[in-house]
């Protein structure tokens, strides 16, 4: 980055060098960790900062540094691959293949062991996914952590809302959490910059915005021009350079981030280019002083001179393949056009990608062999897009996983290999269901199944069972589910094959759970054990994601430690797709615990990250829903209209419970006919045996004053059972044993007497459900009840957010920074009462965390 000094000190940065030296004064002090995000423009001077700092800082430790690369598939764990040339625990762990998260764990380690740690990553606009896996895992730990951390990135380059970063920076938070900035530099300080060049400040400001690289690099040139672009300057400048020197630069130019020494083996310019300071000497080789002009550089080759300098390049990684990166290597070699390059090393890119948990990258990677692909035999095609669709498949690129595998179908078929075909038409069968795509998954598994009638006994076969275990299990068929199932673990235990152990052990225990049957946790957490044994990171998610189904659907919250673990350990291992599944149903989990603003938050986060998924989606809309509607505070349906939408022509429960009961509840709650909202979700329960959904859909209806259902035959579970059979107080207590204080007070919403209308009201104002409790007061005076209690006092209704007396006192002892324990303490309340406190002042205020509702509250002017 741009040299930005007048002198020893930096220009307009003594603030943010500052706020550098004191958080690391934090680290050493033995205050806590520190992560610094900062951001800027390109050229805005981050490297200029973070140089100053390294330069200045007193550290008990070196002070690590690594950059992202800036390849079009970069290199997994990039700027721990360069701090591992350093030797240290890194190097240790890096060298033998460590995973993101093993790699995470093992930097908390050594800063436990040994306090202290100063590290930079830089440029993390062009991380890799297993980089930034690292550092969520950093970040969540980071006040445990006796190290500073600063991250930086191109803020211009992350403002899409689906780039990984960006979605990075809006999950990291908290009091370790720094944000920084550099602006551009003021007119003033260009002024001064420009006055010993006999520049004019203004001029050069209006033209350069005040980005101090460009800034650099027009005063660089002694024509006394100012360029209109950045390009202008840099080649301006290169051309003042004797041809040896520019041999060098555009040599260098092909070369992203820095090149080795020995790649310009032979080139007298070096010292030349050096000097003229457009180029620098950096750790392992030289490089450009910043990124925009290499890329100036490169561009203007002509593409002869291009493609003969990335062959050049080639040739010398080759030369020792041992000590080759295959990211590099492969780069270089699409790049030269080198086909037999490309396909032996982009493959063992992927290879390492996908070990450190670099899938995004692997899946590039394997495109890219692919596009080099024509002149190889089927069978090697159909390996590498099966490959390629695996890849695709665990980083929520759907549509490309199914486009892949389907060709590596037609391949398959081609040659004749029934039994990787069917391998591959089951596999495609679980990524068609993932896609939304139900008839055309239940149609691949069959398939499947035909092509392998003839060998009932073999893995091949086991695998197209456990499939169709699967697609019963979805569906929620209980009889072929575990039939299929029992089969496939069978014959996956006689073959000793893990990984159909692991997913039929998955199959069966989910289907038991979601049926009331409490034994199938164990086959659950053997699967887990197993797959977490075996290193199968997507059957690790699908343990987490069935868990949190089955315990939603059943109210089986003695599991909800399931759902934190879950979010984390695929947020670990790099599975974005199945970390939002887990976070769609604990956002159910929170609205069922009365935790609105936390089940408002996590439904937020599905929504705003995932892809458009339609089971993500509509279940995030009809937990959205649902807030809205039971809070009236807001329309719930446009959220509930989208989501029936989504549901529209599928024919699973797990689509159809969600949006039906949601929007049965909400209809009753406004006063309209709740009939037409359960009726098709009512006749496929009623075929599939689903006693749950039976027993809600069933209250529901009684509750809005509809016939009893006809529920012969059918074995409802508790609590839902006794609340059918008129014991309301009982169906209640057992509500309040799972927590769910709402479904408590909705089953004595249906009681006969005075007292338990009174304790449902009470219960409805404490959450703040007020068309709940308005429905429940108009039943109390239907019976002549008079001294029915208000709700929210005249002094609640006057807070500017309907804050109680009790809440206004918990909001100023979170002002203060107390823990919910802490203000239990003080106010004489449990722990769980401050909880529900706490989520009622996030609710009303409509933030999601802590710190968001003391900004809100000032902003409203409340106070204690």
């Amino acid at each position: 980055m741009g040299e930005i000094s007048a002198g020893p000190r930096l220009l307009e940065r003594s603030g943010q060098l500052g706020a550098l030296h004191q958080a690391y004064e934090t680290v050493r002090g033995g205050r806590g960790g520190v992560l610094v995000l900062l951001g800027g423009e390109a050229g805005g001077g981050k490297t200029a900062l973070v140089r100053r700092f390294r330069a200045e800082c007193r550290a008990t430790r070196p002070v690590l540094w690594g950059a992202c690369d800036p390849l079009r598939t970069p290199r997994p764990l990039g700027p721990f691959l360069e701090i591992a040339h350093d030797g240290g625990p890194i190097a240790g762990l890096v060298e033998r293949g460590a995973k993101s998260y093993e790699l995470a764990t093992g930097i908390i380690r050594d800063v436990r062991e040994r306090p202290g740690l100063a590290l930079v990553l830089e440029d993390l606009h062009w991380a890799d996914e297993a980089t930034l896996d690292v550092l969520s895992v950093l970040g969540r730990r980071i006040e445990a952590m006796p190290a500073l951390i600063v991250a930086t990135y191109r803020s211009d380059e992350v403002t899409d809302r689906r780039h990984p970063l960006r979605r990075l920076l809006g999950e990291l938070q908290g009091d370790a959490i720094h944000r920084m900035a550099v602006a551009p530099l003021s007119p003033e300080a260009v002024g001064e910059l420009a006055a010993p060049h006999g520049r004019d400040g203004r001029a050069l400001h209006r033209v350069s915005g005040g980005n101090p690289f460009f800034v650099t690099e027009v005063l660089a040139r002694d024509d006394g021009d100012v360029p209109l672009t950045v390009r202008d300057a840099v080649l301006a400048r290169a051309a003042r350079l004797g041809p040896e020197a520019t041999a060098v630069l555009d040599a260098v130019s092909v070369v992203p981030q820095h090149a080795e020494l020995h790649l310009l083996a032979g080139m007298p310019g070096l010292d030349e280019a050096l000097r003229a300071g457009m180029l620098e000497s950096v750790p392992g080789g030289v490089a450009f002083r910043h990124e925009l002009a290499r890329i100036a550089v490169e561009e203007s080759l002509a593409p002869h001179r291009r493609l003969e300098l990335h062959r050049g390049v080639l040739r010398a990684l080759l030369a020792e393949p041992e000590r080759a990166d295959p990211s590099r290597v492969a780069h270089h070699a699409e790049a030269a056009g080198a086909t037999d390059v490309v396909l032996t090393w982009a493959p063992r890119a992927a290879e390492q990608a996908a070990g450190s948990g670099a899938h995004r990258e692997a899946a590039a990677q394997y495109a890219r062999a692919l596009r080099f692909a024509a002149g190889l035999a089927p069978a090697e095609r159909a390996g590498l897009l099966e490959r390629r669709s695996y890849e695709c498949y665990l980083t929520e690129q759907t549509d490309e996983s199914i486009v892949a595998l389907r060709e590596a179908i037609r391949h398959r078929r081609r040659i004749g290999d029934r039994h990787g075909e069917a391998t591959a038409l089951s596999l495609l069968s679980r990524r068609q269901w993932c896609g939304g795509y139900l008839e055309e998954a239940a149609a691949s598994g069959r398939e499947a199944l035909r092509l392998l009638d003839d060998v009932p006994t073999g893995p091949e076969y086991a695998m197209a069972c456990t499939n169709q275990a699967s697609i019963a299990l979805n569906i929620e068929d209980y009889p072929d589910a575990m039939e299929l199932g029992g089969r496939a673990l069978r014959l996956g235990e006689r073959h000793g094959s893990v990984e159909i152990v692991v997913h039929s052990l998955n199959n069966l225990g989910t289907m038991q759970l979601l049926a009331g049957e409490p034994a199938g946790i164990g086959k659950l957490e053997r699967s887990l054990a197993l797959a977490e044994q075996a290193g199968l990171e997507e059957h690790i998610g699908r343990a987490y994601i069935h868990a949190g189904w089955s315990m939603t659907r059943v109210r089986s919250y003695h599991l909800s430690s399931w759902l934190d673990r879950g979010v984390t350990a695929c947020a670990d291992l790099g599975l974005e797709a199945w970390k939002h599944y887990v976070l769609a149903y604990r956002a159910r989990y929170h609205l069922d615990m009365g935790r609105w603003g936390e089940a408002a938050a996590d439904a937020g986060e599905v929504l705003r990250d995932a892809k458009p998924v339609p089971l993500l989606r509509l279940m995030a809309l009809a937990v959205l829903g649902l807030i809205r509607a039971r809070g009236g505070d807001a329309d719930p349906w446009p959220a509930l209209d989208e989501a029936r939408d989504l549901a529209a022509g599928k024919g699973e429960l797990q689509y159809l419970a969600p949006v039906a009961t949601a929007r049965a509840e909400a209809a009753w709650l406004a006063g309209v006919p709740v009939e037409p909202e359960l009726t098709e979700t009512w006749e496929l329960a009623l075929r599939r045996r689903a006693a749950w959904v039976l027993g809600e859909l069933a209250w529901l209806r009684r509750l809005a004053g509809g016939p009893d259902a006809d529920l012969a035959g059918v074995r409802l579970l508790e609590p839902y059972a006794p609340q059918l059979a008129g014991d309301v107080a009982g169906a209640a207590e057992c509500w309040r044993k799972r927590d769910c204080s709402y479904d408590a007070a909705l089953a004595l919403a249906g009681a006969g007497d005075e007292a338990g209308l009174r304790a449902a009201l009470a219960e409805f104002q404490r959450l703040g459900a007020r068309p709940a409790a308005t429905i429940v007061t108009r039943r109390l005076r239907s019976r002549g009840v008079r001294d029915i209690p208000r709700g929210p006092q005249r002094r609640t209704r006057e807070n500017p957010a309907e804050l109680t007396r009790r809440e206004v006192e918990v909001l100023a002892l979170i002002r203060r920074g107390l823990s919910n324990v802490e203000i239990a303490e003080r106010l004489f309340l449990s722990t769980k009462t401050v909880h529900h406190h706490v989520s009622a002042i996030l609710r009303k205020l409509g933030v999601s965390r802590r710190g968001q509702a003391v900004a809100e509250a000032a902003r409203l002017g409340l106070t204690p």
